[in-house]
């Protein structure tokens, strides 16, 4: 047992070097006869110990962070996941998923692997995940990490945190933040598959046209109008389900095409992220 007397002030230094609790907190330097460093390793341990009898946790909760780069040329998106939607719309858990989408923006990881390995705070960000859930007393790590390059990237974040857009524009034109904003708007509200048709995998085309042809057969048209129908059906799907085909949201007599086209002529979309929590 520690014969240092461990002072409040002391133990507050310690939480606020660690966020962790004043109880682990007084607990830790008693342990260690008050040498901080030591302190902030046992509660690292402590930590990891607790990350580990949490793996076989649900994590369906968490926000989703959208961020583009100072320059407009890249955005990132991270999803942060913990168990509760208490944690969730807890400050400190929005501000730390914050900073880690930072270390994203700047570094552009390839993996959620590579991500942990970038630091905030001085700290690996997949060790900071270990002791925030030590912390925190609940499951949490990063699930899903999107990244996007462009000449203008616009990010938008939509319902408190539970889904983001990146998407990318052909240009930055005059007008392209709003522009973006509004095309982010419309990814979320409507969900594309693909920019445009030819992004849809032949996976897709082939099921689409099976279903219309069985819906045509069964309404007893001939077999020779089977497939002329059916394209016309496909036409229809993508019309529904890839961005520039689909009608705008707030003109609903242009398509997105048209609507980037009267922004600056020759405009469009080269890539687009939609991540909804949980999903």
């Amino acid at each position: 047992m520690s014969t240092v007397q461990i002072s409040a002030a002391d133990v507050n230094k310690l939480r606020q070097q660690t966020g962790a609790g004043m109880m682990d907190c007084k607990k830790a330097l008693t342990e260690t006869n008050g040498d901080f460093e030591a302190a902030i390793d046992f509660l690292r341990k402590k930590g990891a110990k607790v990350a580990a009898s949490r793996q076989d946790r649900e994590s369906n909760e968490g926000v989703v962070i959208a961020r583009s780069s100072a320059d407009g040329k890249t955005g990132v998106i991270v999803e942060l996941n913990c168990e509760t939607d208490f944690v969730a719309k807890n400050a400190d858990f929005v501000a730390f998923a914050n900073a880690i989408a930072d270390a994203a923006v700047a570094n552009t990881p390839a993996s959620v692997e590579e991500l942990y390995a970038l630091e905030v705070g001085g700290q690996k960000i997949g060790d900071a995940v270990i002791e925030k859930t030590g912390t925190i007393g609940e499951k949490i790590g990063v699930s899903k990490l999107e990244v996007v390059t462009g000449a203008k990237v616009i990010s938008y974040i939509h319902g408190n945190f539970r889904l983001g857009v990146l998407v990318a524009l052909s240009a930055d034109v005059a007008g392209a933040d709003e522009a973006g904003k509004d095309v982010s708007m419309q990814i979320a509200a409507m969900n594309p598959i693909a920019i445009d048709k030819d992004g849809v995998d032949a996976t897709t085309i082939q099921r689409e046209m099976d279903i219309a042809a069985d819906q045509i057969r069964a309404e007893g048209k001939p077999e020779a109008m089977i497939e002329k129908i059916a394209a016309g059906k496909l036409n229809k799907f993508y019309k529904d389900n890839t961005l520039l085909n689909q009608e705008f949201v707030k003109d609903s007599s242009k398509s997105i095409a048209q609507f980037l086209n009267d922004v600056s002529k020759g405009l469009t979309v080269t890539a687009f992220k939609r991540v909804a929590l949980g999903a």
